[in-house]
């Protein structure tokens, strides 16, 4: 089903009424363990209404406790740093599997890396899909290289100006989400590694992110960095900084834009995409920064990927949320009467 940018693989649901379930009237218990910043953008009062008066209750973790001592809870949502808060909730989830925490840790861990997370979708080769995608070439400048030596790494690599240049270690921090856009390789070496350098598509300053909660996806348009043309190139020379490529505030999804760059990616392109990532990820909340590479139709590339996103700023989350996690209890219910 697709509505608004929305895409479902399960049938049409039926409305629910209000503090009604298909698992009579059992209370969901969904605890969380999120950051103050994150836990007021997340838990808008338009969801937590929602979601209570579809039976989910969400309560706080208090990390001064042991979390077996908490609860009970049907759910975890977490989204803390750090290698105490991956051991506590990793034993946790081994010892307690009859709880679901969304998600698994050590699956997190692996989209904390910039390498390894654009390595998914180089395997899944996407390239007769309706479409082909890909990512863009990139180079990795590991922390023990010497900021001097990357123009002569760029050269030896072949990679051609401008580049985009990200901190390697994504760690949910704003630092981790900044980049850099560099029109000449010798102002790289102003930059600190470890960076991950990405040669810049132009894609007609418009990004897709593409929510996924669970087997929803949502799109979303967002302006992004403009075109660069070739005599910009050979005009302009440094490093230029931005704290990030897109942001709420810059959405695209009311703006009058050309069609062939507006247009969404085709629906059977990002159903697979986003089926094929989660099963490689072992993940269900995240979100794909996709472009589509300016002048083609159906040319695109994975630019990043990020555990637990910004849901808060996606249209409608609210329903999307709540129905994923009565999805997720109903599965469970209906498990233990067939066992």
């Amino acid at each position: 089903m697709r509505l608004n940018g929305e895409i479902s693989s399960g049938e049409d649901e039926k409305e629910k009424q209000p503090g009604t379930s298909t698992f009579s009237g059992q209370k969901v218990v969904v605890g969380y363990a999120l950051t103050l910043k994150k836990k007021k953008s997340f838990l808008q009062p338009s969801f937590t209404g929602l979601a209570r008066n579809k039976g989910i209750i969400f309560v706080a973790v208090d990390l001064k406790k042991p979390l077996p001592e908490q609860g009970p809870f049907d759910i975890i949502l977490h989204k803390l740093s750090g290698e105490e808060w991956h051991d506590i909730i990793e034993d946790y989830r081994q010892k307690h599997p009859e709880v679901t925490v969304l998600d698994p840790p050590d699956a997190i861990r692996h989209l904390h890396n910039r390498q390894s997370m654009l390595q998914d979708v180089v395997d899944l080769n996407l390239s007769d899909c309706h479409g082909k995608v890909s990512i863009p070439r990139q180079l990795v400048i590991t922390k023990e290289k010497d900021p001097s030596s990357i123009p002569y790494e760029v050269t030896k690599a072949g990679m051609k100006l401008p580049l985009v240049a990200k901190p390697l270690v994504v760690d949910g921090t704003a630092k981790s989400h900044e980049l850099f856009l560099a029109y000449d390789e010798f102002s790289l070496s102003e930059l600190e590694p470890p960076l991950v350098l990405q040669e810049f598509v132009n894609h007609g300053g418009l990004l897709f992110k593409i929510y996924i909660v669970g087997e929803t996806i949502k799109v979303v348009r967002r302006f992004s960095l403009p075109n660069i043309s070739k005599r910009e190139l050979s005009k302009v020379a440094g490093v230029f900084r931005f704290p990030r490529v897109s942001s709420a505030a810059a959405s695209a999804d009311d703006a009058d834009l050309d069609p062939d760059i507006a247009e969404h990616p085709p629906t059977p392109l990002l159903e697979r995409l986003a089926r094929e990532l989660r099963h490689r990820l072992g993940l269900h909340l995240f979100n794909i920064d996709m472009i589509r590479e300016y002048g083609t139709k159906d040319v695109f590339y994975v630019i990043d990927i990020n555990y637990f996103p910004g849901y808060g700023k996606m249209p409608g989350y609210e329903h999307v949320f709540t129905d994923f996690l009565l999805s997720l209890t109903q599965s469970k219910f209906k498990k233990k009467l067939t066992t």
